[in-house]
């Protein structure tokens, strides 16, 4: 392979360099506010979201999976962390930080990634809606209670974000808006809320340490807890943004990468110390969606941009208003909005049961306002509707020979736990013949529940002096009887 084809398209299209360029440097002015707010949530100076956005950002861009998709501090990350600061401290908190990278890299090891096959797109189109939904509601907060001036501001920043990229779309239109805000609020003097009145920047780089807790089993036990959840919550969030990513640009991540990388991530991070963080939606969407980044350069850049704003332009960056950031993030939220999902034509097609599923994912990721429990209730909802459903499709069909001395008992479809349950109540074993024959050609046994109940069939049948003959068994289904028919009796 030629040296050429090694290289990343930033370093040979000079229309990539542009877009990724400008992507990182709007994305790294929306990690900002975010960084802050997410700080407050974890009860920690702002200083520390804002390394760990900067040290995440960096580090997943080079041992992550996914290109362009944006890792941050983010406020799934500060709810689990926040009693274990405001009950032990920050040095807890680092730690948890570590630990919770080590279990990440263990977990991806491990195949993790792997199950996100077992999510349902129900639940995947639930996951996006609920973060559209989360991602305004947190900005309608900044819009109450404020001056006046706010919100023909924030009018004008979203007109500025939809006419311009008919025109044209050299410069992202998120950068427009920003840019032109501050600068009509900065020489009109309008006095508003302002990226500066969020807390105060940092005027240096973070510096590598290791954090002040005693190393003891009791210190462990502590944070364990924490890390752990920190750890789920992270890579589901994560993941489930990698395979958005990924259906937005029609293109593959590595899964298993990603995951090992977040954990390394959230391991610098909190070398650095850094709150930890994992994928964040919002920010990915202004990158991917919005700004049309597709490399790793724009996920690098959106953290050394934010470190290089805040140290070196933190007065500048500092009067920037909350109105043009909100304005892009309310696009982002109706970028990100799945409006397909809710079209009547849509709900009127929808099996009842994945609208349920839908609408259980984003009541639950709403009222909590935690991505992984909706992901995790959602992808039960949705198992439990499949077993029915599946279950529905077992059938027993009984034909008695002429000479009335044999019955054939024909069953289809897939015999598990919420179906074979049923069998035994399909049996005439009292006025059946001596002989009876079970035909499963057109079945599968999938479990031991199954395999159980053919069991209790033939003991059914053997006390009153007849015999059972089990046929059509597939080589896997004849197999796990094989090795378990028999066995079961005490279970």
């Amino acid at each position: 392979m030629s040296v050429a084809r090694l290289r990343p398209d930033w370093l040979t299209d000079p229309q990539v360099w542009r877009t990724e360029v400008l992507a990182g440097l709007v994305v790294a002015l929306a990690l900002i506010p975010e960084a802050i707010s997410f700080s407050i949530i974890a009860g920690v100076d702002p200083a520390i979201g804002l390394f760990a956005s900067f040290t995440m950002a960096v580090t997943i861009a080079i041992v992550g999976g996914r290109r362009a998709m944006i890792s941050a501090a983010t406020g799934a990350v500060a709810l689990v962390i926040a009693p274990l600061n405001r009950e032990h401290g920050l040095g807890h908190l680092i730690a948890a930080v570590i630990l919770a990278g080590v279990i990440q890299v263990i977990m991806g090891a491990l195949g993790v990634a792997k199950l996100m096959r077992f999510i349902p797109r129900s639940v995947m189109v639930g996951f996006v809606n609920a973060l559209a939904v989360l991602i305004f509601m947190t900005q309608v907060s900044e819009l109450r209670n404020v001056p006046w001036a706010v919100y023909p501001l924030l009018a004008a920043g979203l007109l500025l974000m939809v006419v311009p990229p008919k025109v044209t779309t050299v410069i992202p239109a998120p950068l427009v808006s920003i840019v032109a805000l501050t600068a009509v609020t900065v020489a009109a003097g309008i006095a508003v809320p302002t990226v500066g009145d969020k807390g105060e920047l940092p005027s240096s780089l973070p510096t590598p340490g290791l954090p002040d807790v005693p190393f003891t089993p009791d210190t462990l036990m502590t944070i364990a807890p924490y890390a752990f959840a920190m750890a789920l919550v992270g890579l589901m969030e994560s993941l489930m943004t990698a395979r958005l990513v990924d259906d937005i640009t029609d293109t593959r991540s590595d899964k298993t990468r990603e995951s090992i990388g977040q954990g390394i991530a959230n391991i610098v991070t909190g070398f650095f110390g850094g709150m930890g963080g994992c994928a964040m939606i919002g920010q990915t969407m202004i990158n991917v969606k919005v700004s049309g980044a597709r490399t790793r350069l724009s996920t690098f850049l959106a953290g050394a941009f934010l470190m290089v704003l805040c140290i070196v332009f933190g007065p500048v960056v500092s009067d920037i208003p909350m109105a043009a950031l909100v304005a892009v993030m309310v696009m982002v939220c109706f970028a990100t909005f799945d409006w397909h999902s809710i079209a009547p034509a849509t709900l009127r097609r929808m099996p009842v049961g994945e609208i349920a599923v839908m609408v259980i994912t984003v009541v639950c990721v709403v009222a909590t306002h935690n991505l992984a429990v909706g992901v995790v209730v959602g992808s039960v909802t949705a198992m439990v509707i499949f077993a029915r459903r599946v279950a529905q499709h077992a059938d027993v069909t009984a034909v008695t020979d002429p000479d009335g001395t044999t019955v054939v008992y024909r069953v289809t479809g897939a015999l598990f736990f919420a179906s074979a349950n049923e069998l035994t109540g399909r049996f005439a074993y009292a006025t059946d013949p001596d002989r009876v024959v079970i035909d499963l050609s057109a079945a599968h046994v999938w479990d031991a529940s199954s395999v159980a109940v053919l069991d209790v069939i033939e003991t059914k049948y053997a006390q009153r002096g007849k015999t059972v003959e089990i046929s059509g068994l597939n080589d896997p289904s004849a197999a796990l009887h094989g090795r378990l028919s028999g066995e079961l009796a005490g279970s």
